[in-house]
Formats: C-alpha cells, sequence, structure tokens
C-alpha cells in the first residue's frame, strides 16, 4: 500500500508541476509574472518547512505512529489543492481554445487585469490560438529549428536546478549534518532552520524579480551558492577526516555556509527554475515544452537522490566542489545563452530570442526562410 500510495502520489505532484507554474504564468498580467509565478516555489517552500516541523514534533511519539502521523497529514494540503481547483476559473488562452466564444475570455482578462481595454491582448490570444489549432503533433513541432532556443531551456534549465545539489540538502539535510556532528534532534531542527531561510529568500525573489529581471537573479544567486559551496567543501576537506565529526564552532559554520546557500537557491534557482520555463513557449507548444521541462527536472532529482549518498561516499568532502562545479558552469550559460524576459508578454515571447547575440542567428533564419517562402 505505502508503495502504491507513492506512486499515485508521484503522478499528482506530476500533474501539479506541470499546470500551476502554466497556471500561473497565463493569468498573471507580464509586469507582475514573476511575483506571481515565483509564489509556487514558495507554496513548495511552505510545504517544505512545514513538513520539516512534523517531522521534528512527531519523531518523539512512541509505537510506530510518528511516521504514520507525518505521512498522513500529507493529505491536507493535497486536499486544500483539490478542493480549491473546483473553484478556479480557467484561464483566457484555455477558454479561447475551448470556444468560439471570445467574449468570455475577454470578461476574464478585463477582470484579472482589472482595465476594460484588453482587444490587444485579446487578439494576441486569439492569434496564437489559430497557430496552435494547425499543430497536430507538438512535440514533433517543439523539435523544429525555430523552437530551438525553448527545447534547450526546457531541457537545460531543470538540469541545472537539479545539479545544484539543493536536493541534496532537501533529502540528505539530516545525514550531511549527522555527519558533521550535530545530534538526531539538533540535526532535524538544523533542517527546519534552512527551511525557513529557503522560504524567507523565495519570498524576497517574489518581492524583486520584476525589478531586476531573471538574469540578475540567476546569476546573483550562482555566484552565492558557489561561493557557499567551495567554503563548504574547503572547511569540511581540512576539518572532518576520518573520525567522521568536526568541532562544535566549525559544525556552526557548515551550518550558516548552508544556510547562505540555501537561500542563494531560493532567491534564484529554486523560484526561476519554474518561472522561466513556464513563461517562454509559444502557445503550440506550450504543454509539450512544459511536460518536458517537469520529466527532466523529476528524472534528475531521481538521478540525484539515488547517487548521492555513493557519491558523498566516494567524494567525501569533494561533493561540494562537484555541485559547485555545476553552478559555475549554469552561471555561465544564463550569462550567455538566457535573454531577459522581465516584462515581456508570453505571446510575443519570440522577439527576445530573435535579438538575442545567439539565438538570432538560428531563429531569425528561420524566419527569412519563412518570409521567402510566403
Amino acid at each position: 500500500m505505502l508503495i502504491l500510495g507513492r506512486i499515485l502520489l508521484g503522478v499528482g505532484v506530476g500533474f501539479a508541476n506541470q499546470s500551476v507554474p502554466l497556471y500561473l504564468s497565463e493569468m498573471a498580467p507580464s509586469k507582475y509574472r514573476g511575483a506571481i509565478s515565483n509564489g509556487f516555489q514558495f507554496s513548495v517552500g511552505i510545504g517544505a518547512l512545514s513538513a520539516n516541523l512534523i517531522n521534528y514534533g512527531t519523531q518523539k511519539i512512541e509505537g510506530g505512529w510518528g511516521w504514520r502521523i507525518s505521512l498522513a497529514l500529507a493529505a491536507v494540503p493535497a486536499s486544500i489543492l483539490t478542493l480549491g481547483a473546483f473553484f478556479l476559473p480557467e484561464t483566457p488562452n484555455s477558454l479561447i481554445q475551448r470556444s468560439v466564444d471570445h467574449q468570455t475570455a475577454m470578461l476574464m482578462l478585463r477582470r484579472i487585469r482589472g482595465v476594460e481595454d484588453v482587444q490587444l491582448e485579446l487578439e494576441d490570444l486569439i492569434k496564437a490560438n489559430n497557430i496552435s489549432k494547425t499543430i497536430q503533433h507538438p512535440f514533433r513541432k517543439i523539435l523544429e529549428r525555430k523552437y530551438r532556443p525553448q527545447l534547450v531551456m526546457a531541457i537545460a534549465i531543470p538540469f541545472f536546478q537539479q545539479v545544484t545539489g539543493i536536493n541534496v540538502i532537501a533529502f540528505y539535510a539530516l545525514i550531511l549534518f549527522r555527519t558533521i556532528g550535530l545530534g538526531e534532534s539538533a540535526s532535524l531542527l538544523s533542517a527546519v532552520m534552512t527551511g525557513v531561510v529557503g522560504t524567507i529568500s523565495t519570498f524576497i525573489s517574489m518581492l524583486i524579480v520584476d525589478k531586476f529581471g531573471r538574469r540578475a537573479l540567476f546569476i546573483g544567486g550562482g555566484l552565492q551558492m558557489l561561493v557557499s559551496q567551495m567554503m563548504v567543501g574547503g572547511v569540511m576537506a581540512t576539518q572532518l577526516g576520518d573520525h567522521g565529526g568536526v568541532s562544535t564552532g566549525y559544525a556552526y559554520l557548515v551550518l550558516v555556509l548552508i544556510g547562505i546557500y540555501v537561500a542563494g537557491f531560493g532567491w534564484s534557482w529554486g523560484p526561476l527554475g519554474w518561472l522561466v520555463p513556464s513563461e517562454i513557449f509559444p502557445l503550440e507548444i506550450r504543454s509539450a515544452g512544459q511536460s518536458i521541462n517537469v520529466v527532466v527536472n523529476f528524472l534528475f532529482t531521481f538521478i540525484v537522490a539515488q547517487t548521492f549518498l555513493a557519491m558523498l561516499c566516494h567524494f567525501k568532502a569533494g561533493i561540494f566542489f562537484f555541485f559547485g562545479g555545476w553552478v559555475m558552469v549554469m552561471t555561465l550559460f544564463v550569462y550567455f545563452f538566457l535573454p531577459e524576459t522581465k516584462n515581456v508578454p508570453m505571446e510575443t515571447m519570440e522577439s527576445v530570442w530573435v535579438e538575442h547575440w545567439f539565438w538570432r542567428r538560428i531563429v531569425g533564419d528561420v524566419g527569412k526562410e519563412t518570409k521567402n517562402e510566403a
């Protein structure tokens, strides 16, 4: 039953990760899209923090009931999500796709934008919908050259998000903290503290992402994670040794550095790893693109989780240098290949690729070929 429950839980989480980021991005006005969409990761952070608090509170319950209570309480947020979905309105995009009556979509646009004049946005949505209706095989379509930037981002961003090493902290925080000498209760409390840091930093990201842009947060957070990981690796390499522990002072130093690392992830790759893929796909490949994004994300979540303990035994402190190296690669990737998407309407997002120094060599040539054929 536990295995069946885990399978069903995985299906539900997969559906939620596919639909929620897209729903938020389609409903949000362009100038607030970053803040609203980052609410997804903020809510995930609150859920993870709540789980850590519940685990901390139930650890002393005897008779085998502690883990049962902890596991059963996961039904609470699932029930809220399921019941809440019945009261959510359809997005304007969905209304246009499912009906020839565009009046309902116009009324929804006026409602969520708070203005009467939504004709230009409605026309963009109708145009995008007409294009999407001509596409029979979106997964085949996304392989075309004109969608190469979106396909690369749908694979690279979730891959990079996982090789930051954040799920190592999420899944194995207790093992890491006990490795550096903290007791069981202290380790659980430390995991709670890092959850608080991550949640607060994600909230900060909601406040600043539409002001400073996606690239600035990606790069700044990447540098913060890189420095903290290198410092953690250095402390553990010089102090951990073969006896399996460090002094109390160094243990708390590592805890602070991990908190800095979690904060860097919380206001950059955590929320933006979901935000950017959800806003870059044109309507005709949006579902396929987000599906690829979710599959890659969970595939590498699984791979990292399954290989971490073996890597930790083999690399020891070098595990932090390993993930730090990937953080350096992804920061450079963002700097050179990811254009800024701040305040750009989703229906005109293709313009950021045409204007980009690298991607215009690919999508620009396709645009010229299309014009010549016409």
